[in-house]
């Protein structure tokens, strides 16, 4: 992995998830991307709150919510998130 896409994960990691309503959604645990590109593909949850729960959201294998990364619409203090292109 390049120092670039560790620095980037290291930003990402434990910041809190919320839509551009205000809706928190959790924090950031984890990042999965595609190895050979290096594509950010998801985010995982943790701390998720009830109203992510409430949604339905894709799950990975041990049940952790998964938000695209593709819906980040802005990154700075917190992880932005359009709600309308994850449910």
């Amino acid at each position: 992995m390049a120092e670039e896409e560790k620095r980037i994960s290291k930003e990402i990691v434990g910041k809190t998830v919320v839509s551009k309503t205000g809706k928190r959604f959790g924090e950031v645990s984890d990042i999965i991307f595609e190895t050979r590109s290096g594509e950010l593909i998801h985010m995982i949850l943790k701390n998720p709150t009830s109203y992510a729960d409430k949604l339905e959201l894709e799950k990975d294998k041990s049940g952790s919510i998964l938000i695209p990364f593709s819906a980040v619409i802005a990154m700075g203090d917190f992880m932005v998130i359009a709600e309308e292109d994850i449910v």
